[in-house]
């Protein structure tokens, strides 16, 4: 009896190496109903209607599947976490979002294609709007203090206007050029009492 289990446990394990091998599988697709929302799966994960789900007899828990409604076109790509379908002619069993999305929810059991996806489709990312910055000059108050020690407040702007700027370059030129009138003078004046006292000993002599 016990050699006899574990020869048809050998032939079942044979009878689904080839499958697995298939790049594909044709064959008839139900799905769970709401109800089985909740209910705890082979792989330890709970069962849930609006997730994207499936059972299979061999693909390891996590691989990703496409499957096609041959009737309509429309597919869907599922995660296997649970075992089955176990009924004759019956390859896989879907979550009720994804039965929904190849319609086959009126039919109940539909004929499908199912492929192995090796790498899932990514989802498109949203797209993200930076934020405008608003770049303005700020006045910011600084405190120095005096000559007594009390802090005077005074705005500083971060940027002088072009009008500030060139009233600040008149004064410069203007102090500048006072300073030179003023060491002009000075020459003058030495070379004159210079000159002078030439004159007066010349006319001592």
């Amino acid at each position: 009896m016990v050699t006899k289990s574990f020869i048809t446990a050998i032939l079942a394990i044979f009878s689904l190496v080839p499958c697995y091998g298939q790049k594909h599988q044709h064959g008839k697709a139900s799905y769970y109903s709401k109800r089985a929302t909740g209910a705890r799966s082979a792989s330890g994960q709970r069962i849930h209607h609006d997730s994207l789900t499936c059972a299979h007899r061999f693909y390891p828990f996590g691989t990703h599947l496409k499957v096609t409604n041959l009737s309509n076109g429309k597919s869907t790509i599922v995660k296997v976490i649970d075992r089955g379908p176990f009924g004759r002619g019956r390859i896989i069993d879907l979550s009720w979002k994804a039965a929904k999305e190849i319609g086959m929810i009126a039919q109940g059991v539909a004929s499908v294609k199912v492929e192995r996806v090796e790498k899932p489709i990514p989802y498109k990312p949203e797209d993200t709007k930076l934020p405008k910055v608003d770049f303005e000059v700020a006045e910011t108050e600084y405190e120095f203090p005096n000559k007594w020690g009390t802090p005077n407040r005074k705005k500083v702007k971060h940027h002088s206007s072009k009008k500030e700027t060139n009233k600040i370059t008149s004064k410069v030129i203007n102090k500048t050029e006072h300073h030179k009138s003023k060491e002009v003078t000075k020459a003058e004046l030495k070379k004159h009492n210079t000159d002078k006292a030439k004159s007066k000993g010349e006319n001592h002599h």
